[in-house]
């Protein structure tokens, strides 16, 4: 096969596979939620089975799902709180707003009466927007149960993998093999979950207290939507400050406590963000700045914000697997920081010599 037919079927066979991932977003992207969750519960459950005494697996397991999953429900009771809250004191937001728009009317200099949040909200058409409302609140309804359904079926998936690897891999080197690449995948995404929670924490910590000084409303609740905000790299961090920003600009009447607000969040972001959370997300998922921007903007385009969470951990996947070939290798030493997809173990080796 000459390189013209080669190129031509990279392509088709990219074509292929970009539909399918698109056509089939919701349930693919349940299933990745899941398999991320699954990810966090089976790696705390080691770590709770290596560290602490007397922690059987069969204790360690619900220990480690009742952690995982209660920290996820616990989240979600106080977005909604914070939401009814927020909606509650609407009125004293919509005067706000009004205020704003009146001095950015005037800032501008355009004439005639300036916009309210009323005539704004009309000319969105409130009816078929509060139909999108409430399909959005469907579908997450509808993908929280599909995930959780596919969550429950990964642990007993997981537990006959090793025997169904035997079967499949007769030869003992690329038995072998396959279980290396399979825990190099693990290994990666328990270390990028790791370390992109700490640093979040960190920086939700470190914003917490800072809006809490300020006086900026629902503080904690801000706060956790920055969280989630910092999986997403660098347009996250992007939309962590803008968003906070736009409440201060609503809550307070001066450009004092807006500007401290602004300063004051964007320092955490940028300090952890470019100093210290580069160089640990690198070494955990040994990936290039440009092809995680890259991966954010196609996953994120196919899939939504459920694919700018899962870009990074879905392209270290790939950029693993693609390793263990050589026709495709080359691609997985771009995808690399360092151009070492993976390391050179012994399990490598043994799966060039072919089966034993």
């Amino acid at each position: 096969m000459d390189l013209s037919q080669r190129g031509a079927l990279w392509i088709i066979a990219t074509g292929i596979i970009a539909a399918g991932l698109y056509f089939l977003r919701e349930p693919l992207s349940q299933f990745a939620m899941a398999l991320i969750l699954w990810l966090a519960i089976d790696g705390l459950a080691e770590t709770l089975d290596r560290r602490v005494p007397f922690t059987p697996r069969w204790v360690a397991l619900p220990a480690a799902i009742v952690v995982v999953l209660g920290i996820v429900a616990l989240v979600g009771f106080v977005v909604v709180e914070n939401v009814a809250a927020i909606i509650a004191d609407q009125i004293r937001y919509e005067f706000r707003l009004n205020q704003v728009l009146t001095q950015l009317h005037e800032a501008i200099g355009l004439r005639g009466r300036p916009p309210t949040v009323r005539d704004l909200i009309a000319n969105l058409n409130p009816t078929q927007l509060a139909a999108e409302i409430g399909d959005s609140l469907q579908n997450l309804i509808s993908s929280t149960i599909f995930t959780l359904i596919f969550l429950a079926f990964l642990f007993p998936a997981a537990g006959v993998m090793s025997d169904k690897l035997d079967l499949i891999f007769r030869g003992k080197g690329k038995r072998e093999a396959a279980r290396d690449v399979i825990a190099r995948i693990r290994i990666s995404m328990e270390r990028y979950l790791w370390v992109q929670t700490v640093m979040s924490l960190i920086i939700t910590g470190l914003t917490f207290v800072t809006l809490s000084i300020i006086g900026l409303e629902n503080a904690l609740f801000w706060s956790f939507l920055i969280f989630f905000l910092n999986y997403i790299p660098t347009i996250g961090s992007i939309a962590a400050v803008v968003l906070t920003t736009a409440v201060a600009l609503v809550q307070f009447p001066t450009l004092g406590p807006v500007a401290a607000v602004f300063a004051g969040v964007s320092v955490w972001q940028f300090v952890i963000g470019n100093f210290i959370q580069p160089r640990m997300t690198g070494e955990s998922l040994n990936l290039s700045a440009v092809v995680v921007l890259l991966a954010l903007a196609i996953f994120g385009l196919m899939w939504g914000i459920v694919g700018a969470f899962l870009a990074a951990p879905l392209t270290v996947m790939l950029m693993i697997v693609l390793a263990q070939f050589p026709s495709t290798r080359w691609i997985a030493i771009l995808l690399s920081a360092d151009g070492k997809p993976t390391p050179d173990t012994e399990v490598a080796r043994k799966s060039e010599d072919g089966p034993n």
